[in-house]
């Protein structure tokens, strides 16, 4: 049976529709809730993939959360042993880190449903099947191009939406698994955010949710299950 391990950083962000097709292709799915998790104790080469989400802070703010150090070296070992790994959002943030690019902020806040622009590498990949659909952004930072990847999506608020290192790690700023009824978590815990962010609103987010669930669901998943595919996972 293959395994999967999710690195999560809040509890409503979780894999998702991933989920779902996980369970059908007989993988056994674990968490690890990052911020109450030991780290250290955790083997990053065990799992045959590791799925590390998002989260609403900074890879950058490791004063303030220790945590992400580990966690960025935890990610790097697995990096470096060329091992799946898939990041999403802070996830894919996270990668580049480790990779030894910068992120920081935008100075502009990627909230809401909005398609992404393919790179040609990008519609030679799995991610060709994300062209028919808007994904759910929803970030402020950003990062540049680590060495030696593939820039494989953009949107014109940031070049570097996706990549790809080597042959089994594939980072996605914007979330593919997201979508539905779930999300009236993310509008609860991300109330703040939203009300300080000029241009958007719950309405307006569960609105555009409820218009392309369907479609993204549809997607996202042969999104994924053709890199998983791809991996023979």
């Amino acid at each position: 049976m293959p395994s999967t391990l999710a690195l999560r950083h809040v509890p409503f962000e979780d894999l998702g529709t991933l989920a779902p097709l996980l369970a059908r292709r007989g993988h056994e799915v674990r968490y690890v809730e990052v911020p109450l998790a030991r780290l250290d104790d955790v083997d990053p080469l065990k799992p045959d993939l590791l799925v590390v989400l998002g989260g609403p802070i900074g890879v950058y703010e490791s004063d303030l959360y220790p945590f992400l150090n580990t966690e960025t070296q935890l990610i790097a070992r697995r990096l470096e042993a060329g091992r799946a790994v898939l990041g999403v959002c802070l996830g894919s943030q996270l990668m580049a880190t480790a990779l030894g690019a910068r992120v920081y902020p935008s100075g502009v806040k990627e909230i809401g449903w909005a398609p992404i622009e393919l790179t040609s590498e990008g519609r030679a990949s799995c991610l060709c099947r994300l062209e028919r659909t808007a994904v759910l952004h929803w970030h402020g930072d950003t990062f540049d191009l680590p060495a030696g990847a593939v820039r494989l999506a953009s949107t014109p608020v940031c070049p570097n939406q996706a990549f790809s290192w080597g042959e089994r790690a594939l980072a996605l700023q914007f979330h593919a698994e997201a979508a539905g009824v779930a999300l009236e978590s993310w509008f609860v815990g991300h109330t703040a955010e939203i009300a300080a962010t000029r241009g958007i609103s719950v309405p307006q987010l569960r609105a555009d949710t409820a218009r392309w669930s369907g479609l993204v669901t549809e997607c996202g998943t042969a999104c994924f299950a053709d890199w998983l595919t791809t991996l023979k996972l």
